[in-house]
């Protein structure tokens, strides 16, 4: 259950066979959660896509899309890279097990199981998720926590990787002249032309991450760097732009007053990103590292006029 009090946890079944998908969403609505149900991965999209359910409980073995298929999808796409899966597998193999957490399921469950077994993986897994891999309430998107597993697993899997830090600059102005209910409009607008980007790029699936504020985080191969933050700043001026006043819009400026009264003028925002990159020679062993690379070239960004985007060049070339 919601810790809070404010709704049940939506708790999402994803399976064929319709005995084992009625005896598990009677055994989660007795503890008090909600149950949708789907009858194969390409229902469960549906599904997700329309009703954001907190949980999916999926069975390996399915038509259309199965099991690992749907997790690998669901982990692709920034809005849904959080959700917690459990897996259901009948065969009880290592492998099934191996394969499942790979795809990057949270936990698996071995046909037949207890209703016990069933609602403490459940609860463990639902309460872990709100501790480890926190989403941002305003923008939907993966915290720290899964930033740092998602460098992690590239790390493990050996390939070449990228990480981009993105700010807005003089996101400040934003708040002083318009206030901060309108600031949160420009950071959604930024998760929303990231989302736009990494969705654009296509395969192999690019990661997206909110830090917190107005800072994100891009975790993609290196090749998918320019594409990726030349859609996304295009995209962003255009909505940013969208967003102030007409004045404001047209002059190209906010004025502000500083403490003692004086006016100062602000140009319209634009987004600084600094970019780390891994190679064959010497590779991070440590996200933190990597992130930390490209916070610090994100600093360099920021000495440029306009939206930049600052590569580290001492770690490889995209």
């Amino acid at each position: 259950m919601d810790p809070a009090g404010d709704r049940p946890d939506v708790i999402l079944v994803v399976d064929d066979d319709e005995d084992i998908a009625r005896f598990v969403e009677f055994n989660l609505r007795l503890h008090g959660f909600e149950v949708l149900h789907a009858g194969d991965g390409q229902e469960a999209l549906e599904v997700i896509e329309r009703h954001r359910p907190d949980l999916a409980v999926v069975d390996l073995m399915m038509p259309r899309i199965d099991g690992l298929e749907l997790t690998r999808r669901l982990r692709a796409d920034p809005m849904t890279s959080a959700l917690p899966v459990i897996m259901l597998t009948a065969k009880g193999m290592t492998s099934d097990k191996v394969n499942g957490l790979s795809a990057g399921a949270d936990d698996y469950l071995v046909k037949p199981f207890d209703t016990a077994e069933l609602v403490a993986r459940v609860s463990s897994t639902l309460r872990r998720n709100k501790e480890f891999r926190e989403v941002s309430p305003l923008t939907g998107l993966p915290g720290n926590s899964r930033i740092r597993r998602e460098i992690s697993d590239r790390v493990r899997s050996g390939v070449d990787y990228a990480v981009g830090y993105i700010d807005i600059d003089r996101f400040k102005s934003v708040n002083d002249r318009y206030g901060f209910v309108c600031g949160d409009e420009f950071i959604s607008a930024l998760a929303r032309s990231l989302h736009r980007a990494v969705v654009s790029i296509g395969l192999p699936p690019a990661f997206l991450g909110h830090v917190g504020g107005d800072d994100f985080v891009i975790v993609c191969t290196p090749s998918q760097v320019r594409p990726l933050t030349s859609r996304a700043v295009v995209d962003f001026e255009k909505a940013a732009d969208a967003l102030y006043d007409a004045t404001d819009r047209e002059r190209g400026f906010v004025e502000l007053k500083d403490r003692r009264g004086n006016i100062r003028r602000a140009a319209l925002v634009t987004l600084s990103i600094g970019v780390s990159l891994s190679d064959s020679g010497k590779r991070f062993t440590d996200p933190l590292e990597a992130i930390a690379v490209a916070s610090e070239m994100k600093t360099v960004a920021k000495s440029q006029p306009g939206s930049y985007v600052a590569v580290d060049r001492r770690r490889g070339v995209t």
